[in-house]
């Protein structure tokens, strides 16, 4: 791990090959991280996010305000590295690109990756910094919109899609009193709400989010359900494939997972502001 006190007599001593670094940004290719150090740029912590990136993961599209919570992950993320907030550099990208085989102009990226195998194979992931929970939300017109605790959900008709874990979360957590209404997609889920088939649905935290403020009108986030084991995405950091940067960023996530930084960032980012409490 470079330090800020060590970065600086490594400025001067790489210098040159920071120029060519440099000239190669400057010709429009991906950066490459074959400096002393592995940073895209020396001296500088270079994080990518989405274009555009939404609340309240990012709020108002400004990831260098540290406010959302992705925002602060990453900040945290940099203090641990040794990185001051002026030292940070912010990169936008696609989802895909950023998960793409190949070099990046980043030195780790967060828009919500799920860690996969199969991504695996074409970049490196830090460690966990947050694991979905899943997520009851309705009509504000709908019997649901007043509950505050899971005995509040049990006499309500509630779906979700089928063989996922939102599914099973009904079942196992919710436990209605009738079946719970299975279909084929969460679109199919979502238009069951809006014709009143349902008085919720059941989704991962992102896509509650998403389908709340984008896609359902008068959608509203009753709250999320109590995690239980193997009902989540796992998101880490997304580096370029073999960085050198990889075991330092993970012991980084690790450390604030480990002094509880990352559940009150989520507890400050998704469930106070982003109005998703734990229902119990």
């Amino acid at each position: 791990m470079i330090r800020r006190s060590a970065r600086t007599g490594i400025l001067a001593a790489v210098a040159l090959s920071g120029a060519i670094a440099l000239a190669g940004c400057a010709s429009g290719d991906p950066a490459s991280t074959d400096s002393a150090s592995g940073y895209v740029t020396e001296g500088k912590l270079t994080i990518g996010t989405a274009e555009p990136a939404y609340s309240p993961w990012v709020l108002d599209d400004d990831p260098s305000s540290g406010e959302g919570y992705e925002s602060a992950v990453a900040y945290a993320v940099a203090e641990q590295l040794g990185f001051d907030e002026d030292d940070v550099v912010w990169v936008r990208t696609t989802f895909d690109q950023a998960i793409a085989p190949g070099p990046k102009d980043f030195d780790f990226n967060l828009q919500q990756f799920s860690i996969t195998d199969e991504r695996k194979e074409a970049v490196d992931f830090s460690s966990p910094y947050y694991e979905t929970t899943q997520v009851v939300i309705t009509l504000e017109s709908s019997p649901a919109a007043s509950a505050t605790s899971i005995a509040d959900l049990k006499p309500l008709t509630i779906g979700a899609q089928t063989g996922t874990t939102s599914l099973d979360a009904i079942e196992e957590v919710i436990a209605p009193d009738s079946a719970a209404q299975v279909f084929n997609s969460n679109d199919d889920a979502k238009l069951a709400l809006q014709s009143g088939q349902v008085d919720a649905i059941v989704v991962d935290l992102p896509t509650a989010f998403y389908l709340v403020g984008a896609e359902l009108d008068g959608g509203k986030i009753v709250g999320q359900l109590p995690e239980t084991a193997g009902t989540g995405d796992a998101f880490g950091l997304v580096l370029p494939k073999g960085s050198a940067l990889t075991a330092d960023v993970t012991a980084a996530v690790d450390a604030l997972r480990e002094d509880g930084t990352l559940d009150d960032l989520a507890e400050e980012w998704l469930a106070s502001a982003g109005n998703a409490p734990v229902l119990q």
